[in-house]
């Protein structure tokens, strides 16, 4: 699936299907970003579809939708696709029924691989054909030492994602990359295979049950969410509510480039000429190793992206007046001196 981005109208009509990330974009931890619920529940108002994929392997899609619905945004179950529920379709196609399987990860986990008919385990010593590791709280040194006794022994290893971190109200957390790494060190070897994004496995359920022909994904880290959208083929609106940051942005190689950047959600019903990485029409300009111009502080994130994944060095970038320095310094970008 390759599209040409729409020239102009609002980017929430541009698309027939609209496939949001959770974590840092619709919440953190538990709590709803700002300004997310009234856009999701501006979308189901206007009758748009939608879907959320997470990597998130510690809830299941009812729990989910049930978190959502609390929060206050139309959810129901089958809108959610998780690392885990697709995991464990993945084992289940290519284990025998009842095979076992030792499971790193929150119970959510657990259930799902029991539910598609295969035997969880929690020791190397029941001889597991698989490992599947997912996300936890609880995981500890006990489990991924059991894990990594049954990868040595031959069984196949999974992972649900390779997230480096969580975000959160408090700052970016320990993900389930984090815990991989563990196993990577002890092992000397990568997974088997990664289920979650930047695989566009999700992107894909979600197209394929919606029959969309023109979705979007709308996400908050360039690695995984927009990585995933570029592999599928698939436009992305990178919000800068979780991981990514403005830093993140000018400096993502090509297979990390979002279509469009918004501060948050609210940009799901701005023109999507205005949201578009471009050097034109957002009232700034890079010249000479200086930011010129006037507007929105995102407005010259775009254009400064432009700039940089053209070949210019921003790299020292200076703000040519008060309103390009404030820029800056809100960007976090550029030496923000005046000249």
């Amino acid at each position: 699936m390759t599209l040409s981005p729409p020239a102009s109208g609002r980017l929430a009509d541009a698309y027939d299907l609209v496939i949001f990330d959770l974590d840092g974009v619709i919440y953190l931890s538990d709590s709803a970003v700002a300004g997310a619920v009234d856009a999701v529940k501006r979308l189901h108002d206007e009758g748009r579809a939608v879907a959320y994929a997470t990597n998130n392997a510690s809830r299941r899609a009812t729990a989910v939708a049930d978190l959502l619905t609390g929060l206050g945004v139309p959810a129901a179950a089958d809108e959610v696709l998780t690392s885990a529920a697709a995991a464990a379709r993945r084992l289940a196609d290519r284990l025998e029924p009842g095979a076992r399987v030792l499971v790193v990860g929150a119970e959510a986990l657990r259930q799902e691989v029991a539910e598609r008919g295969l035997t969880p385990v929690t020791s190397a010593d029941d001889k597991p054909v698989a490992v599947v590791q997912g996300y936890g709280r609880e995981v500890g040194w006990v489990i991924l030492a059991e894990a990594a006794l049954a990868v040595r022994a031959g069984a196949l290893w999974i992972a649900t994602n390779t997230d480096r971190t969580l975000p959160s109200p408090r700052g970016p957390l320990p993900g389930n990359g984090s815990l991989v790494a563990v196993l990577r060190t002890a092992l000397d070897r990568e997974p088997d295979e990664v289920i979650g994004k930047p695989e566009p496995v999700l992107f894909e359920e979600a197209v394929k049950k919606d029959s969309a022909r023109r979705p979007v994904v709308v996400g908050d880290r360039l690695d995984t969410d927009i990585e995933g959208a570029v592999r599928a083929g698939m436009d992305s609106l990178l919000v800068l509510t979780g991981v990514s940051q403005p830093r993140d942005l000018v400096a993502a190689p090509e297979h990390q480039r979002p279509t469009y950047v918004a501060k948050d959600l609210a940009g799901l019903f701005d023109d999507v000429e205005t949201l578009a990485v471009t050097g034109e029409g957002t009232g700034w300009r890079v010249t000479d190793g200086r930011l010129e111009g006037h507007g929105d502080p995102i407005a010259a994130l775009r254009t400064i992206a432009a700039a940089a994944w053209s070949g210019t060095d921003v790299t020292h970038l200076e703000g040519a007046g008060d309103e390009a320095a404030s820029a800056l310094r809100t960007l976090g970008l550029g030496s923000v001196s005046r000249s």
